[in-house]
């Protein structure tokens, strides 16, 4: 049957025609006053305001292969769409965790993690006057390299590589490789972890402090919402500079980047505010991060990533690898582990468990805890 409100949405299919032009509403009367192209020469040319070290996109449009700028949209415009809209490993994001599998409404995924980081780290670049679409793109990339169950990923598949399984190397040199992006961009994703070298943008920097300060904020609220932790378990100090809530959390930490930043004129923190992140950050790794449940639950992923990656290195002509599938890939050797370990790598937690069932065999016993066997 048709409803009367499935025809009235059926009927503004085609919009509705006015001369020479269609329009989306039938009783729209804005008009332009006086309509100009504003191409993307034009706009790069506003980025004039930005700071004298801010990373300008005019110029900065290199990219591995040659290609046309696009005539309105920036470089790091276009870096960022292609993230969001052209690959899927972005999108592949939701199915990944960020602390807890499988979470539960209004819990974190990887791609929820990615999109708050994003938003303080263009609060934070906004505020320095340093080219926030850049800071933007860096953001919603910067974990696209992670693979299934967060970073107990990374302990299951850096055995397979000669420089071990970074996914910030991982994601800038191998899962976005496709889209061409700008070496300013792949340069701040592939350099985001503290443990590796500084990015060579400030962009790049106010993403590294963005994406701590977003995890040990959104974490905790998570780990308290699951009934793991109380907010009065917080270390005192923490609690008295911070608070309890999120919101507020946020605002502190992100002030005190904006302010230390502009007093410097380096990207950072101020050494108290420093200590009380990083006491707050030590209070996540041992009530949450490295908690006993959760340290047996990481045993159970890596056993169970590293079971499919030798299945899928012992058998590389499978048609899931696609076009990566060549002839000249023998079972066993390194293009072969490669290519296992990329297609592992990019499985989201619910395709992992599908495939050790498929594959291995695995019975439910087996699969990583908190798992939902009903919904897989």
């Amino acid at each position: 049957m048709v409803t009367e409100r499935a025809e009235t949405w059926r009927s503004t299919m085609r919009g509705t025609i006015a001369n020479d032009v269609v329009l989306a509403h039938s009783d729209s009367d804005r008009r332009l006053i006086s309509p100009s192209s504003f191409d993307r020469q034009q706009r790069e040319r506003l980025e004039s305001h930005l700071d004298p070290n801010a990373t300008r996109s005019s110029g900065a449009g290199q990219r591995a292969n040659l290609e046309e700028a696009d005539p309105y949209r920036t470089c790091f415009e276009v870096d960022r769409d292609r993230i969001l809209h052209k690959g899927t490993a972005f999108r592949r994001l939701a199915g990944k965790t960020q602390v807890f599998i499988f979470p539960e409404d209004h819990m974190r995924t990887r791609l929820t993690h990615a999109l708050e980081v994003e938003q303080v780290a263009r609060s934070i670049a906004s505020a320095l006057c340093l080219n926030t679409t850049l800071a933007e793109a860096i953001a919603l990339g910067h974990d696209c390299g992670h693979g299934p169950f967060g970073h107990a990923s990374e302990d299951a598949l850096s055995p397979y590589l000669e420089r071990g399984f970074d996914h910030a190397r991982f994601g800038a040199d191998v899962v976005l490789k496709d889209l061409n992006l700008t070496w300013q961009t792949l340069d701040g994703i592939r350099c985001h972890s503290w443990s590796l070298p500084a990015p060579s943008t400030l962009e790049g920097e106010v993403v590294s402090w963005a994406d701590r300060v977003a995890y040990v904020c959104h974490d905790f609220e998570d780990a308290c919402r699951a009934g793991i932790v109380r907010e009065s378990m917080l270390p005192k100090a923490v609690l008295d500079t911070l608070g309890s809530v999120k919101g507020r959390q946020l605002d502190v930490l992100i002030t005190d980047i904006i302010e230390t930043s502009l007093k410097s004129g380096r990207v950072g923190m101020s050494p108290d505010m420093a200590d009380i992140l990083a006491e707050f950050r030590t209070f996540n790794y041992e009530y949450i991060y490295m908690r006993p449940a959760s340290v047996e639950q990481n045993k159970v992923v890596v056993e169970m990533l590293q079971s499919l990656v030798e299945y899928f290195i012992d058998r590389p002509h499978l048609d899931v690898f696609g076009e990566r599938n060549h002839d000249e890939v023998t079972a066993g050797s390194v293009a072969a582990t490669e290519q296992a370990v990329a297609y592992v790598a990019g499985m989201t937690d619910r395709f992992a468990v599908r495939s050790a069932m498929k594959h291995l065999g695995w019975s439910t016993s087996k699969l990583p805890r908190g798992v939902d066997l009903g919904s897989i």
